[in-house]
């Protein structure tokens, strides 16, 4: 049982919140719910979870307003349910800081397939004795450790969403090469909208730069795709 991914499932409809609940059950996960964002945060509090998937219109605190306040301090990785189809509404639930985002109504095996995704971009842990030697690459003030896939700033470890660590990885496996928004979007999981790729970019350069709009570390060569330049050394 400890060894099967555990979902948080946030929806103020019970009738779908069970019946995600018994398919995701049924498809070997663990489970629990929880109908709005108040009783999400006490499940948080007492849980660890590996992924939420999070309704966006609920009474109360909505499902992007849940979604911007954990990103303050927690980088577990968010799946957006949305009703709202428009490209500006998913773009919304994008920079809000979730990884996917699913428009209702779905087919039960979509939401599988986009919650494998996910969680087959979280970096894991090797083992201590498998572990390669770290490599790291400068930042400014920051650190990027290629071997933990962990940012760093003076010492202490900087959240980021799973598409942003997913990102970071890619770019810092290849430092001072130019990767196209098609490659970035098949390595990291996202190529059926490259429109995501800049979303995650954007997010990733007010982490890392001190003026996002005039980026020194993570560049956009015109015409070819983005680039991550390090620090000499």
């Amino acid at each position: 049982m400890d060894d099967k991914p555990h979902i948080l499932v946030v929806d103020d409809d019970t009738r779908l919140r069970e019946l995600l609940r018994k398919y995701l059950s049924d498809n070997g996960y663990l489970v629990t719910t929880a109908p709005d964002a108040a009783e999400a945060r006490q499940r948080l509090e007492g849980m660890a979870f590996d992924l939420l998937v999070l309704d966006v219109m609920m009474p109360g605190e909505s499902g992007l307003e849940l979604t911007r306040s954990l990103r303050l301090r927690n980088s577990v990785p968010i799946l957006l349910l949305t009703a709202m189809s428009e490209t500006e509404d998913r773009i919304d639930g994008l920079e809000s800081g979730a990884d996917d985002y699913l428009t209702k109504p779905f087919e039960p095996r979509e939401l599988l397939l986009r919650i494998g995704s996910i969680l087959r971009r979280v970096p894991r842990e090797a083992p201590a004795e498998a572990r390669p030697a770290p490599r790291s690459l400068r930042l400014g003030g920051y650190v990027w450790d290629v071997a933990r896939s962990e940012l760093h700033f003076e010492g202490e470890v900087v959240h980021l969403t799973t598409a942003e660590a997913a990102l970071m990885q890619v770019l810092g496996e290849a430092p001072n090469e130019v990767l196209s928004r098609e490659e970035l979007g098949r390595r990291t999981g996202t190529s059926g909208n490259l429109r995501s790729v800049d979303v995650q970019v954007t997010r990733l350069r007010k982490k890392i730069e001190d003026d996002p709009r005039q980026p020194r570390y993570l560049q956009t060569v015109r015409g070819r795709g983005y680039m991550l330049r390090a620090d000499p050394g």
